[in-house]
């Protein structure tokens, strides 16, 4: 943009700033989703917006800048990637349109501790896709319609170096459909990684994350939708 019009940098980031509020007024972001979720009442309202009575929920990563700060290093760092990243989780429908995304956190924080601290709150009759990051989730949320693939089971202390029992045919079957359906969030992370500010290293301040990402969340919910609030 500095090329094609003859601007600094500095001025093309202040507009950008001005374009910021204007964009997010007009655009499906997630949390006026969310909000539009807490207000459903009839089951056609529910079922409009999640087909099937489904949703699938995930967690991503994202580079950032080694930080200069010895603690913010350590709880930065993921051993996965080999890199410091921030980590944000969404919630999505069967056509990945985004109705929940939670404000960025230290890579350090599992998924499930990131659930407790920022979850979607949805209908009852809705069934919450997980993986195997949310272990636990059916015991402290008992009340929660969810569903995860199935695991072996650990065989023990003392018995190191050993296999648990393979899981039964029907439940690897369980496991390979639940595994298709979750796909659409995976490729909702695809559509939200076409652009470069979510995809590459995160080189703005932290502080302009989430209002950046949650622009993109707008976008790609438009693409889908093709409505803007207006």
């Amino acid at each position: 943009m500095a090329y094609l019009f003859d601007l600094s940098q500095t001025n093309i980031l202040k507009d950008i700033r001005k374009i910021e509020p204007i964009v997010s007024e007009v655009l499906p972001l997630p949390r006026k989703e969310h909000d539009k979720v807490r207000r459903l009442e009839t089951v056609d309202e529910i079922e409009a917006l999640f087909p099937g009575f489904k949703a699938f929920l995930d967690a991503t990563e994202q580079e950032i800048p080694r930080p200069k700060a010895k603690r913010k290093q350590k709880t930065h760092y993921s051993g996965k990637k080999k890199k410091h990243t921030v980590k944000t989780q969404i919630t999505v429908n069967q056509n990945g349109f985004i109705v929940h995304k939670t404000a960025h956190v230290r890579e350090s924080t599992h998924d499930y501790a990131l659930y407790k601290h920022s979850h979607p709150d949805l209908p009852d009759n809705v069934r919450l896709s997980l993986d195997l990051g949310y272990k636990g989730i059916e015991t402290d949320y008992p009340k929660l319609n969810c569903v995860l693939p199935f695991k072996r089971k650990n065989p023990g202390r003392g018995k190191r170096g050993m296999k648990g029992p393979e899981l039964s045919p029907e439940q690897k079957a369980f496991n390979k459909e639940l595994s298709k359906e979750r796909v659409v969030v995976e490729h909702t992370f695809s559509r939200l990684k076409k652009f470069h500010i979510w995809a590459d290293e995160f080189r703005n301040r932290l502080k302009h994350y989430d209002k950046a990402t949650d622009i993109v969340c707008g976008l790609v919910n438009f693409r889908i939708t093709g409505t803007l609030l207006i």
